[in-house]
């Protein structure tokens, strides 16, 4: 094999795939990247963690032997990182090496055979739709905070897309607060199986949408795999295993009946917890709100610290009462939250509480209080 390509295009590329490969591998093979050279003068890369496997194309100044190798990816990004900018990028292969030349300098790499990479098999993926990147990425950083990183409750590792009635639905929980987006459902999305994207999946595809939040991203699913392909030919394909486990039913903790109405400043509340929070130790994360016609009282009271407290006008007309909640969670929700207003609604000091911006918002939270 034997390719030129010019540095940005391969680091931009690289840094994509890169990032899907483990820092610590038991299997050799799954610390390199599949470059494959074609005559057409595109060159392929892929990489994978056997869950998660991402492919791009890029175009190559010059592809003098088509063929394929694999060799280490972060290696390969560090090397590529250094070289000087604008420089073009020599990738030539021979007895299980690949030589790296690009300038004054010359690298030396050892390979592995291409043959050894495994791929995933994504077999039918018979639900096929598209959404626009923008509302995709909107949709992933109103909802993934809430994942829950508790190994053992696997199911809760990612976001649950389900479809119901006219709707898509995205919903991530961790036990203690849940987000939920909806929008309208894409056409091509009836009658798709309900499915869990993990956790990882949905960081790299983040990361990916930042770079293309103009266009249409293509989802193709099964039950069991999904694949988002990204900005065309020389795009991007992220391929995913989903996750083997059924999501709670959400629905039966968003409550309906809550009829104690608080509506705030986001951005004053969020600063308001922040700051009271300060002086929070880790086992009393907690804080205290104390309602009351049109002012909340923030405070925290620590051990070791002392307390803090502030107050906030709001618009509040209900009964006045206390009710406790994790200071980082309640920060999480509010940080998502653009606009002027927030609206909390409460039933009482025991009962989860819904926050959201307004009845017309996509997103909506439920947290549930702490005992203070």
């Amino acid at each position: 094999m034997k390719a030129t390509i010019e540095r940005a295009t391969l680091l931009r590329c690289l840094s994509h795939v890169q990032s899907v490969v483990e820092r610590r591998n038991t299997i050799p093979i799954l610390s390199n990247v599949l470059i494959e050279a074609a005559a057409d003068n595109t060159v392929r890369l892929m990489a994978t963690d056997l869950d998660l496997q991402i492919v791009e194309s890029m175009p190559a100044v010059s592809v003098e032997g088509p063929g394929a190798i694999t060799v280490s990816a972060h290696l390969l990004f560090d090397i590529a990182r250094k070289l000087p900018d604008g420089s073009q990028v020599s990738l030539e292969t021979a007895d299980n090496r690949m030589t790296v030349k690009a300038g004054r300098s010359r690298f030396q790499l050892p390979t592995l055979p291409r043959d050894d990479f495994p791929m995933i098999v994504e077999g039918d993926l018979p639900t096929s739709f598209e959404l626009p990147a923008r509302t995709l990425a909107e949709l992933i950083d109103r909802t993934r905070f809430a994942i829950s990183t508790e190994e053992t409750r696997y199911y809760l590792n990612g976001i649950f897309f389900h479809v119901a009635d006219e709707v898509l639905k995205a919903a991530a929980t961790d036990g203690h607060r849940l987000a939920r987006y909806t929008l309208t459902r894409p056409e091509g999305a009836e009658g798709m199986p309900d499915v869990i994207v993990p956790r990882k999946c949905v960081g790299e595809l983040r990361k990916l949408l930042e770079e293309v939040l103009d266009t249409n991203v293509l989802v193709d699913l099964s039950a069991s795999k999904v694949r988002f392909t990204l900005g065309g030919e020389h795009g991007v394909v992220l391929t995913s295993k989903l996750i083997d486990g059924t999501f709670p039913d959400y629905s039966r903790v968003i409550p309906t009946a809550n009829d104690k109405l608080l509506r705030l400043d986001p951005k004053s509340f969020y600063e308001g917890v922040d700051r009271v929070a300060t002086i929070a130790t880790e086992k009393t994360r907690a804080v205290k709100m104390a309602l009351d016609t049109d002012r909340v009282t923030l405070s925290v009271t620590s051990p070791d610290n002392g307390t803090a407290a502030e107050e906030l006008p709001a618009d509040y007309t209900a009964q006045g009462f206390e009710i406790g909640f994790n200071a980082n969670y309640l920060k999480d929700i509010l940080s998502q939250i653009d606009g002027d207003l927030v609206e909390l609604h409460l039933a009482d000091a025991g009962a989860p509480t819904l926050i959201r911006k307004d009845d017309k918002s996509p997103a909506l939270y439920v947290l549930m209080p702490m005992r203070v």
